[in-house]
């Protein structure tokens, strides 16, 4: 169970794990965000760079790690599982099966997303979101809802070590609001920086850098 960090948010301890999902032990959830399957696909379909088709068994590996690691009862996708609806439908059969194993043994929730509305016949339950305990689940970070958990923005923030530049994608919390990192292995990152990220969250928001070694900083302004 190594490489993680503890964090406490709306009074309850969760747990943000190297690969950017978030656990949240006592309900026995996983939480992940923009996995967006396909990419590849969807850029090559669009006439843009061809990029090795490596993400999607990439993306799942990491998945199945997780919840092997976690043993979860529930797990929620925080929507744009898919890079858009052609992409889940063009989605292979290896990759089909290995998501639909996934779905069938655990209790599934799709939060719909900007990118894909639902992601068709892969079983679970799709919602616009979610409420468990004192937290909410969405998509994009909405209203100043207490105890709000969302992804849409792929956070990342830097830092420098032994005058050596990191930037790893991060989740973001302060006391009302976390955002958490995208999940999938060729999604980009927006700068903590960026006026976004800055406008919504609070001026004392954290961010904690995915990887190894992971970092909790103040988020960078």
């Amino acid at each position: 169970m190594g490489n993680r960090l503890s964090f406490t948010f709306a009074d309850i301890r969760l747990t943000a794990l190297p690969s950017g999902a978030l656990h949240w032990p006592d309900e026995a959830l996983l939480v992940v965000s923009d996995l967006h399957l396909g990419k590849s696909e969807r850029i090559a379909r669009r006439g843009g760079t061809l990029l090795p088709p490596y993400e999607g068994p990439a993306t799942l590996s990491r998945l199945e790690a997780d919840i092997s690691e976690t043993m979860p009862r529930a797990v929620i996708c925080l929507g744009d599982t898919f890079d858009d609806m052609e992409a889940a439908r063009q989605l292979s059969a290896d990759l089909r099966a290995r998501l639909l194993a996934l779905v069938a043994a655990h209790d599934w929730t799709w939060i719909t997303g900007n990118h894909d509305p639902a992601p068709p016949g892969l079983g679970g339950h799709a919602a616009g979101g979610a409420t468990l305990g004192p937290l909410t689940f969405r998509h994009v970070a909405g209203d100043d809802t207490p105890g709000e958990v969302s992804g849409h923005y792929h956070p990342k923030a830097g830092l420098t070590v032994r005058g050596h530049a990191i930037s790893r994608p991060c989740f973001l919390h302060d006391g009302r609001r976390l955002i958490l990192p995208a999940y999938g292995a060729y999604t980009g990152g927006l700068r903590c920086t960026d006026p976004a990220l800055a406008a919504i969250m609070g001026p004392r928001a954290r961010a904690i850098l995915t990887g190894s070694p992971m970092v909790e900083i103040p988020m960078p302004r």
